[in-house]
């Protein structure tokens, strides 16, 4: 099969509305060469070319074109699960670096809907030991001063950071240390919110993905060099 990226078909945007008003699993396994067809392979493709642009910003980053690789899983765990539909119908794709797991490592990050488009880097949740890992490393004044200006700078070019995830100061922080407010978040990470347009439907959206990632490249890097200061503390 041909692995070039050629955008993601409109007739996954089709399939993902109907699987909308159909979320079982009867539907989807009578559908399911459709799922192979205009889902899966499309986001195989787009693995692939985007690991390959990917490489020179990070030229060992994983980029693994198969599920539980840089893919995921379409059936929901319902151990954790079970009072929602069994079946996702958001589509996510992740290049991560270094060795650790996937959601737990510094990474670039896509997952689109009928009605978004969403792309990102960094970590969206930190772990507890991870938590711990941030709070220490923004002790030092020059990580804390770096970060905040990498976020600033990514808002003043259209890019989302979320908001604090706590009100009040962890130990060891106070309102009369600078940039203290980074200390309220339990990750850290940018985004940028689209619409699955007509770009989404072209070979060029590896493009585009790949500007908004070099975009934000200096916060994926921060976040990185941050977790190799958990592996030097265990």
């Amino acid at each position: 099969m041909n692995s070039m990226f050629r955008g993601f078909p409109k007739k996954g945007q089709a399939f993902l509305k109907r699987l909308e008003s159909n979320n079982n699993k009867e539907w989807f396994e009578a559908h399911r060469d459709e799922y192979k067809e205009f889902i899966l392979e499309p986001c195989r493709r787009f693995t692939i070319e985007m690991g390959e642009h990917l490489q020179a910003l990070v030229p060992t980053i994983n980029a693994i074109a198969k599920i539980n690789g840089s893919l995921f899983k379409i059936y929901r765990d319902s151990r954790f699960h079970a009072r929602v539909n069994p079946i996702k119908t958001r589509i996510g794709v992740i290049f991560w670096q270094g060795s650790g797991k996937r959601m737990a490592s510094s990474s670039f990050y896509m997952h689109y809907s009928t009605k978004e488009l969403f792309l990102a880097v960094g970590i969206r949740s930190f772990k507890p030991n991870m938590l711990k890992c941030y709070r220490e490393y923004i002790k030092v004044d020059t990580h804390r001063e770096a970060l905040h200006v990498i976020v600033e700078k990514l808002i003043d070019m259209g890019y989302k950071i979320p908001q604090p995830h706590y009100k009040r100061y962890p130990k060891g922080f106070d309102e009369q240390m600078s940039h203290a407010y980074l200390s309220k978040y339990n990750s850290m990470y940018a985004y940028k919110e689209l619409k699955p347009d007509k770009t989404f439907f072209r070979e060029d959206f590896v493009n585009v993905a790949y500007d908004i990632y070099e975009d934000m490249f200096e916060l994926q890097q921060w976040v990185y060099e941050m977790t190799l200061t958990l592996k030097e503390t265990e």
